[in-house]
């Protein structure tokens, strides 16, 4: 091979037919070798790391709490990596200097929104916004947080309810159950849209039913029959516990009497709306609400409460005269 490729110069760089090739020195070679092999390595701990966290912890640990250890391990080896990797090509404080200049000119440029991705997966885990398993609304994405990395956070979507069905993206589950869709988001979103957790560190919510019955109907009695329905199958207090009931009086400045059921009254011009509002579990909203809608239409039905429906009523006709003219020529 020799005069076609060489290694010449001091640098020991290769040359090849006479013309020196920029980079490609016996230095660099070693380097890069040494840097394959690093990555090897490390790839190679991280595995033994996860299977060892998962044999540890095996029949003790939620699905929660496994994923962030393995968010734990993936940080610290590629921070490892990381180290390891600017040790090997930056022995020389001037060009590292020079290389973290230009590295950072370049992310500046093109790789903005990475980089910001990248600051909002620190923002989530700094700032406790969503965690695993968490139902979440963020970028105008409704659902469960399934995972969530560097740069994207997946959400199994849901669907929502009709007072919102017209909202962005179309929809067309009513009610907040999933849909089938696992919806991909960038971590960047929590810096231009606010993130609304419906189970962060108090996984209630308060919900609202909406019932219409006519003015001539026993009104005290279906305030009775809404009331017994939601005590009946909405959350209780004493299921609360002490510690989430002072947690969320400390947090949201409400007393432990608001979350008993009560009923509101909202007069209107055909009918009198009954609001029924209560307090229950974040998830399995839709089949709540069937059960009470059940329940309410039994309860109604048993007290002869007729629901109020949109009517016309004809109160009355102005009186009408008719009359006849005699034929032209009749005697």
């Amino acid at each position: 091979m020799g005069g076609v490729i060489d290694i010449v110069g001091p640098n020991r760089a290769l040359s090849i037919f006479g013309v020196k090739l920029v980079g490609f020195t016996a230095e660099n070679g070693m380097k890069l070798l040494l840097t394959v092999v690093l990555a090897l390595m490390f790839w190679g701990l991280a595995r033994l790391l996860r299977r060892t966290a998962r044999f540890l912890v095996r029949g003790r640990i939620d699905a929660r709490t496994m994923f962030w250890s393995n968010q734990a391990i993936s940080i610290t080896v590629t921070v490892l990596f990381l180290i390891a990797f600017v040790s090997i090509w930056f022995d020389d404080p001037t060009r590292l200097a020079t290389a973290l200049g230009l590295v950072t000119a370049g992310l500046a440029f093109a790789l903005q929104r990475v980089v910001t991705s990248i600051a909002g997966y620190y923002i989530i885990l700094r700032g406790r916004l969503f965690n695993l398993g968490d139902r979440i609304s963020l970028g105008g994405v409704r659902g469960d947080v399934i995972s969530v990395g560097f740069t994207h956070t997946t959400v199994m979507e849901m669907g929502q309810p009709p007072s919102v069905q017209m909202a962005d993206p179309a929809m067309w589950v009513e009610a907040r159950q999933y849909t089938g869709r696992v919806v991909t988001i960038t971590n960047d979103k929590v810096f231009d849209s606010p993130v609304y957790n419906y189970s962060r560190e108090f996984p209630y919510l308060w919900e609202e039913m909406h019932v219409m019955i006519p003015y001539s109907a026993d009104r005290k009695r279906a305030e009775q029959i809404l009331l017994a329905v939601a005590e009946q199958n909405t959350v209780k207090i004493a299921e609360m516990g002490e510690d989430a009931l002072r947690d969320m009086e400390r947090r949201y400045f409400v007393r432990a009497d608001s979350l008993e059921p009560k009923v509101y009254y909202r007069l209107t011009d055909n009918w009198l709306e009954l609001t029924v509002r209560f307090v229950c579990r974040s998830h399995g909203i839709r089949d709540l609400k069937d059960v009470l809608s059940r329940g309410i239409i039994e309860g109604f039905a048993a007290a002869g409460i007729p629901l109020a429906s949109t009517t016309i009523e004809v109160v009355g006709l102005p009186p009408v005269q008719v009359r006849l003219q005699g034929q032209a020529g009749s005697s």
